[in-house]
């Protein structure tokens, strides 16, 4: 995951010269015969795209021409927005006039069962075979990938971004003030009684010196990267990963807000909020409340709080507070349970050729997917030319494992706003973890430079290999009529306990006499029938 903070634009980044668009284009990283005959006569691609914010043009971008020349083709883009892109998809698809190729598509499995099904979007199976032999190694390499997206008629119709992020797999982290501990004299919690107690002393020892109790033990937010604080604490007692709530037993699924162990781990959290060691703002506010709150001007008000990242709420690049913060590991709770938050799931398809891409135009669309699955693209599309943004790794330099390091980051790149040199990991990549732990770790960890390694050692530390040995994938294929019922089900019933949930830990409602009625609410909208289908589905997973 790349944390880009706004700033200006570096000095000497000017628009791309002659000189490195010749060097590109004379770039190769395929040595399949069939593979490098791109097609004789350029090939022109209608295709559907939502440009990231950053992106000043897409159309005279530096990594679109190169595409351009190195896969001779030429793109016509159909541009929409982040907030229209569902809507404008559907309305694509139904209608007559859709693009050749879905570059940016976030289709899900059902959509990608529903429209492959119409015959709206192609298989790319044959195409794979023939023209593919980057999406073929990937394959190799990684046999869950192709799995994952491979629907149940054996057809693959869309292709995902693939981010082998090492600490977003773990990214249900809590952080907490490193130096208020010295102070005080504590030591990082590792159960929630060892919370408790240093939440208690946040709050009444006066921390951050100032004479005035205006610390705020533990905040959080109701949106943002695994900013939740219910769930980071929840799974000190049965599993929550502040999306879903399957826990998977010997293959056996369930809801775990229906169980016993969540009762209880609302009882705690409830303790927490009623003594005044949980923000209240913690379950409505954005994370612009948090940023606000760690901006406090007089002293550091933040005990803890929980996010992806510490800079989510000590954002600039200014700013030196976070660097006070370590994260604390999974808690373990009153009966021994203790289990990280784990994400390292496949996502949707962004990338698919419809039925309005001649034959040529699929071959060359499935060119172009092939190069973006490769390692040249991968660092092109994210950090633009090299020696702009990025240079090779330099004598001496290591990476995450102590090799030499193959790139490495320029710290110009962290204040670029606007840019019209790369894609900023617009469509599909194959980042690897290979190649994510390949770039030079800089010597300062608490800099822009060093944020990616210090959340990798941070997650090394406390939370690789603390998940359950099984988790629900985050999107798995059911046929079209079950994944209807299924949505259905699921905006009912997590709707249902997310309010459940906040007016319990609020005191809105009581768990000691409303316990058993809440349940038989989430029974009534029948969640029986949304196990079930789960069930049936996380079984047809396994099975392939």
């Amino acid at each position: 995951m790349n944390f880009r903070f706004i700033g200006r634009l570096a000095a000497g980044a000017a628009v791309i010269g002659t000189a490195y668009m010749l060097f590109l284009y004379m770039a190769g990283t395929s040595t399949d015969s069939d593979a490098v005959r791109w097609p004789h006569s350029q090939v022109v691609l209608t295709v559907f795209a939502t440009p990231p914010a950053e992106v000043e043009d897409i159309a005279t971008n530096a990594f679109t021409r190169h595409l351009e020349q190195r896969l001779n083709i030429r793109f016509q883009f159909v541009q929409v927005s982040a907030e229209a892109q569902r809507e404008r998809k559907a309305a694509l698809l139904a209608g007559g006039d859709g693009p050749d190729v879905f570059l940016t598509g976030n289709l899900t499995p059902d959509e990608q069962i529903r429209y492959g099904m119409q015959g709206k979007l192609r298989p790319l199976n044959a195409l794979i075979d023939r023209y593919a032999p980057e999406i073929r190694q990937r394959f190799a390499d990684n046999p869950q990938l192709k799995k994952s997206i491979t629907a149940p008629d054996g057809n693959i119709y869309a292709l995902p971004s693939v981010n082998e992020c090492f600490h977003c797999w773990y990214s249900q982290k809590l952080w907490i003030n490193a130096e208020w501990l010295e102070r005080l004299g504590l030591t990082v919690p590792q159960s929630t009684d060892e919370l408790y107690r240093v939440l208690q002393a946040f709050k009444l020892q006066d921390p951050n010196g100032n004479g005035k109790a205006d610390e705020v033990p533990l905040t959080g937010a109701a949106d943002g990267w695994r900013a939740d604080v219910t769930a980071f604490l929840m799974s000190a007692f049965i599993y929550y990963n502040g999306e879903d709530y399957f826990v998977i037993e010997n293959g056996k699924v369930s809801l775990s807000a229906i169980r016993p162990e969540w009762r209880d781990g609302l009882s705690y959290i409830r303790r927490l909020f009623r003594e005044g060691l949980i923000d209240p703002a913690a379950f409505t506010q954005t994370v612009d409340g948090m940023v606000q709150l760690a901006r406090s001007p007089e002293a550091n008000r933040i005990g803890s709080l929980t996010a992806g990242h510490i800079r989510m709420a000590f954002a600039g690049p200014a700013e030196t507070r976070h660097q006070a913060y370590i994260t604390v590991p999974p808690l373990t709770g009153p009966d021994g349970y203790s289990a990280a938050g784990y994400f390292n799931r496949g996502e949707y398809g962004q990338f698919a050729i419809t039925n309005k891409a001649s034959e040529e135009e699929a071959e060359a669309a499935i060119r172009l997917a092939d190069y973006l699955y490769g390692e040249e693209a991968a660092v092109l599309n994210e950090f633009g030319p090299e020696n702009l943004w990025w240079r090779r790794g330099a004598p001496g330099e290591q990476d995450e494992h102590g090799r030499p390091a193959r790139y490495a980051v320029r710290p110009e790149f962290w204040e670029v706003s606007v840019q019209n040199e790369g894609w900023s990991q617009m469509g599909i990549l194959y980042r690897s973890r290979d190649y994510r732990e390949s770039w030079a770790v800089p010597d300062d960890p608490y800099s822009l430079a060093g944020y990616e390694h210090r959340l990798y050692t941070e997650t090394k530390l406390h939370y690789e290999g603390r998940e359950p040995a099984e988790v629900m994938p985050l999107h798995l294929f059911m046929e079209p009529e079950a994944a209807a019922e299924a949505e259905r089900l699921r905006t009912s019933i997590h709707g249902a306990v997310r309010d459940a949930t906040v007016a319990f830990i609020t005191g809105h409602r009581r768990l000691e006499t409303e316990w058993d009625a809440y349940v038989r609410e989430i029974k009534e909208l029948k969640a029986d029938r949304f196990i079930e289908l789960y069930q049936t589905a996380y079984d047809d997973y396994r099975a392939r």
